[in-house]
Parts: structure tokens; C-alpha cells; sequence
């Protein structure tokens, strides 16, 4: 059955970098306007889904990223993963090369550090960084998604470089999200990169 898309939006705006932001302000407001108790009950049933996957269940190194902004949390996945010996990486911004995104080695007594954008991140350490092509998944944060695979970020084109050649490598991407971040379509530019598979607390999304 077709998920439910609730409040969809549907407003007319001609400019593509204004149809953008104004998409990332409203869908940020719904998902920051879940309670405690559907956040948590997101964050479980979460777990039930990532780890019933096949991706997940074959993969060792698994990145991932720390919730922010009312994003779908990750915390208690990330501890599942811990508890069935997977390796967990962070992304971290790159200190050299502006727009790119390294992934630290991740474990419970890593020391972590508010970056540019406030978002937690590990203390850089070039000895727990992670090759992109030695990642298995990677699961990467978004704003909005629509039924094609079509995902907004926030604006900054990180995970749009680091996945631009991800299907010449064995990384899987998938996008995590809340339910209430699906809308009728996404208003893509040349450099999104399309994700083949999102999932939400009730659903996985195929798209290829």
C-alpha cells in the first residue's frame, strides 16, 4: 500500500533555490514538531527496520550520523550496531578540503566536538578515518525525500559528494528519515544525488 503523504507540499514557487529553502523551513518545522514520545517511538521502531535488512545484517563498517534539528534518532540504532560488532564511523567536516566530509571510527568513549553548523562530530584523528570505499553503508541524514528516491539536504552538498560515484564502489547508501518528511517532489538540481533506498519508522522505500 502507498504511504500516506500528510500535509503535502504543493505551493507554486517559480524560483528553484526559493521552491528549495522554503521546502527545507516547513518540513524541518513538521519534523521538529513531533513530540518526545513519537520521537522515541520513531527511534525504536527504527532499529526493527535497519536491523531485519539485509544491507545492514552483511554490512561491518557502517556509518552513520548523530541526530540534529529534529532529525530521526540514531542513538539507539548506533548502540544496536555496537551490540552486534559492527563498526559504527561519523562524518566529520573536512579540515582541508572545504565541502567534503571525512568518517571517524566511532565508539562510546570517542571524544566528540560541536563543529561549524553545531553539530556533534569526533575530535579529528586521521588514525580512525574510514575510505569511503572500505565503508559497507552508509546512511546518510536529509530534509525531505519524495517517491522517486529524490532527497534535499540542507544545502551544503556534503553527502551529494560523497556519494557521487557510490555505485562504482560496494558502499550502499540509504536515507533515514520520519515519515512526515515525504512530500509529493523533490525540486532536484544537476549535482543531487539520488538515493537508492529511504527509510522511515513504518516503510523502506525502494527506488532501483
Amino acid at each position: 500500500m502507498t504511504q500516506s503523504i500528510a500535509n503535502p507540499i504543493t505551493k507554486n514557487i517559480n524560483n528553484p533555490t526559493t521552491k528549495r529553502a522554503q521546502l527545507r523551513k516547513e518540513i524541518r518545522l513538521r519534523r521538529n514538531a513531533l513530540t518526545d514520545a513519537e520521537q522515541s517511538k520513531a527511534a525504536i521502531d527504527l532499529i526493527s527496520r535497519l536491523a531485519n535488512h539485509s544491507k545492514i545484517q552483511q554490512a561491518q563498517h557502517i556509518a552513520i550520523y548523530l541526530s540534529n534539528d529534529g532529525e530521526l534518532s540514531t542513538v539507539k540504532f548506533i548502540e544496536w550496531c555496537w551490540q552486534n560488532n559492527k563498526d559504527i564511523y561519523l562524518p566529520v567536516l573536512h579540515p582541508f578540503s572545504s565541502g567534503h566530509l571525512l568518517f571517524l571510527h566511532y565508539q562510546a568513549d570517542t571524544p566528540l566536538i560541536s563543529n561549524k553548523y553545531g553539530i556533534l562530530e569526533p575530535k579529528l584523528d586521521v588514525t580512525k578515518v574510514c575510505p569511503l570505499n572500505q565503508l559497507d553503508v552508509i546512511c546518510t541524514p536529509l530534509v525531505a525525500f519524495d517517491e522517486t528516491g529524490a532527497r534535499l539536504g540542507m544545502g551544503g552538498g556534503f553527502y551529494d559528494r560523497s556519494l557521487a560515484n557510490w555505485q562504482q564502489t560496494k558502499l550502499y547508501p540509504m536515507g533515514l528519515a520520519h515519515n512526515c518528511q515525504q512530500v509529493e517532489k523533490v525540486p532536484v538540481e544537476s549535482w543531487d544525488i539520488p538515493l537508492p533506498e529511504i527509510i522511515t519508522p513504518s516503510k523502506g522505500f525502494l527506488f532501483s
